[in-house]
């Protein structure tokens, strides 16, 4: 009898400890914001769960049920009926200027779109120096987390100057250190721009002597690829030369916005696609991001006149285009450019200081002027740097990049594409809904946590106690592009709710005024 008894009394003994140990392992937590019946896509897994999220200051403190833990939070979100994801990272943006103009430094047209952390200093041009540029933001705020590349362009521009011609030692020295300091300064890669002046006058082995410091210092190269068409070494050939860089500096490459642009180029994804698997298999890491779009953007004198005519600076253009001996060649060559990209009715005019420009094609701008479309260009020039949406890929070619892995999304945004206001948004309407070229999950998983580890972000990208809560919650309905090229400044629709570092800045579809991002620094 007495041995039941102790029985007896050792089971509650028992049940009492493991209800002890329940407590102690899931303490009441006291949160700032509760995300409750959401259905969660973490950024990793194929399929999302009915999880609920606790927020305490700027961490993920909690996810799971909240009826298995006891949660106190000031703010209960009902995400009923809407998807939970970890917020979006734009590894390719254009928004250096716009970060350090108090005015516009919330960042909307990025915010809107589920974008929390925005990457600069692409194509080979970024702010210098880093700590300068960093503070700025810092002074007044701004509305995403932003990370910084240091251009080689930039760089070389200082070290080298504008001239067409290669690096000596002793400036690739130079350029070494300046590279140094701004890793060291907290940039988390170098960026080229081999297709633009000057980057366009590097030749591989520098940009390799260059890429040894990223790799020293654990950063990742991203680069604007030489030759996107057939414009020089072609576009096969500068993949080729993007992942040599990678295996003799030793770090990850990172092709942005890998497309194939141009009549002369379409469907060679499939032989691209198979060149970059190949590199993988021998162990180097090489990456894509792309946007949704079937226009590029660029510069109207980037995409269309001759690299060495530029050699020296827009005065030196400007004295060569007057130069009767070289004029016809310019011309010519121009006009060859403008045939690979698909025609003057290719070419639209987004951005000029002439606005009679804006909104009219190449072809329509000519017949204004009666001249040639080739001098059209250079008619257009006069005014000032102009900014053309270019009509030159293939449905065939942008889906066949997309349903790759290592392919994520990047909007590549600035001023007059739409793309600056509704990649990401673009991207879940058209592929997702639409096509479906991608389930879901591998879309929000491309835009968050495969983005924050190409680019080694720690603690982003993922929802995860002891991660950094930049956290979306969009309406799967209506979370939809609005910009378009006639008019590219349209806000998306759609974003219930974007919480960056744990603090709101969209609540129930409207910005509140808060800037709640950082300056993201590589440690």
């Amino acid at each position: 009898m007495g041995v039941k008894i102790k029985y007896k009394v050792f089971c509650v003994g028992a049940v009492l400890t493991l209800l002890f140990v329940a407590a102690c392992t899931h303490p009441a937590i006291k949160a700032d914001i509760l995300i409750k019946n959401g259905t969660v896509y973490n950024g990793m897994d194929t399929v999302p769960s009915i999880v609920d999220i606790a927020v305490k200051e700027d961490k993920i403190a909690y996810v799971g049920s909240a009826g298995k833990v006891q949660i106190n939070a000031s703010k209960i979100i009902n995400a009923a009926g809407l998807t939970v994801s970890p917020g979006f990272i734009d590894p390719h943006t254009h928004a250096t200027n716009d970060l350090v103009n108090e005015n516009l430094s919330d960042n909307k047209p990025f915010l809107f779109q589920g974008v929390t952390t925005v990457v600069v200093g692409n194509d080979g041009s970024s702010p210098y120096p880093f700590v300068k540029y960093a503070a700025k933001c810092e002074e007044h705020g701004v509305g995403t987390n932003v990370a910084v590349f240091v251009g080689h362009g930039t760089v070389r521009k200082m070290v080298v100057g504008s001239s067409d011609r290669k690096a000596t030692q002793q400036e690739i020295t130079k350029m070494q250190k300046v590279i140094r300091a701004e890793m060291d300064a907290g940039a988390f890669g170098m960026s080229t721009g081999l297709f633009y002046a000057p980057g366009s006058y590097s030749d591989t082995d520098e940009i390799i002597a260059l890429a040894e410091v990223v790799a020293e210092t654990k950063g990742v190269y991203d680069t604007h690829l030489r030759d996107e068409s057939t414009y020089s070494i072609g576009l096969i050939p500068a993949i080729k030369e993007t992942i040599e860089i990678g295996e003799k500096a030793g770090l990850p490459v990172h092709i942005s916005h890998i497309k194939c642009l141009g009549v002369d180029v379409w469907k060679q994804s499939d032989s691209i696609i198979a060149i970059i698997e190949a590199a993988q298999k021998k162990g180097i890491q090489v990456t894509a991001n792309q946007y949704p779009y079937n226009a590029s953007a660029t510069g109207l004198q980037a995409a269309v006149v001759p690299r060495w005519a530029e050699s020296g600076g827009r005065d030196s253009l400007v004295v060569r285009i007057n130069t009767s001996g070289q004029r016809t060649k310019i011309l010519e060559e121009t006009k060859i450019n403008i045939a690979r990209r698909g025609g003057p009715k290719t070419l639209l005019i987004v951005q000029s200081p002439n606005k009679l420009y804006e909104g009219k094609n190449l072809e329509e701008i000519s017949e204004i002027h009666n001249m040639p479309p080739e001098e059209t260009v250079f008619k257009i020039l006069e005014d000032g740097y102009a900014k053309i949406a270019s009509f030159n890929m293939t449905r065939y070619d942008i889906a066949n990049f997309m349903d790759e892995p290592w392919v994520v999304t990047g909007s590549d945004g600035g001023s007059g594409h739409p793309r600056k206001y509704g990649s990401f948004p673009r991207k879940y309407n058209t592929y997702v809904k639409q096509d479906s070229v991608l389930t879901t999950a591998a879309f929000i998983n491309r835009s968050s946590a495969v983005t924050a580890d190409i680019l080694r972000i720690p603690n982003r990208g993922k929802l995860l106690e002891g991660y950094f809560a930049d956290i979306i919650i969009f309406d799967p309905a209506t979370f939809i592009d609005k910009a378009t090229y006639e008019d590219a400044f349209k806000l998306a629709e759609g974003l219930k709710y974007s919480i960056i570092n744990g603090k709101i800045a969209i609540d129930e579809g409207k910005y509140i005024g808060q800037k709640n991002g950082t300056v993201l620094r590589k440690k």
